[in-house]
């Protein structure tokens, strides 16, 4: 989260040397944990050409585990949560596609993620140009995450 609001802070100060309006929209990935596709990973990480071990534990990663709790006597619980620190991994391919089409159409905005939250960042000395490049950033990443099955905030 520092380095964001460094980066965020660096941003802004070299826009008011050029005289450029800093125009930002942040978002939030809705419910991300519990809405993300947990077998999409393990074909990210195919995908990605990282080793097929890293595949399997990912794919394995807290599925029928068991935890009990040293209160009362607890029995134990299921925590299937599947999917786990391999989140970011899952989201690395949403934002590298998001990019590479901002890249594409020649949209400059620049962009910030930590976590399941986002920050569209466009620079310009026109608000209105400024406010029409986060707009066609913004519709790019709800069709993206939408196709991800996700919903933004």
């Amino acid at each position: 989260m520092t380095n964001a609001g460094t980066f965020l802070i660096y941003l802004i100060y070299s826009g008011w040397v050029k005289n450029y309006l800093t125009s930002i929209l942040a978002f939030d990935i809705a419910q991300f944990f519990p809405s993300i596709n947990h077998q999409i990973l393990p074909l990210i990480i195919v995908k990605a050409r990282f080793d097929l071990k890293i595949s399997h534990f990912f794919s394995n990663y807290l599925v029928g585990r068991k935890t009990k709790y040293l209160w009362n006597s607890s029995p134990f619980f299921n925590v299937n949560i599947g999917m786990g620190q391999g989140s970011a991994l899952y989201l690395s391919l949403v934002f590298h596609i998001f990019e590479k089409r901002l890249k594409n159409l020649k949209i400059p905005v620049s962009f910030i993620s930590f976590v399941d939250n986002g920050l569209l960042i466009s620079q310009n000395k026109s608000f209105n140009i400024s406010n029409a490049n986060l707009f066609c950033s913004y519709c790019i990443m709800f069709l993206l995450l939408e196709h991800f099955e996700l919903v933004i905030e």
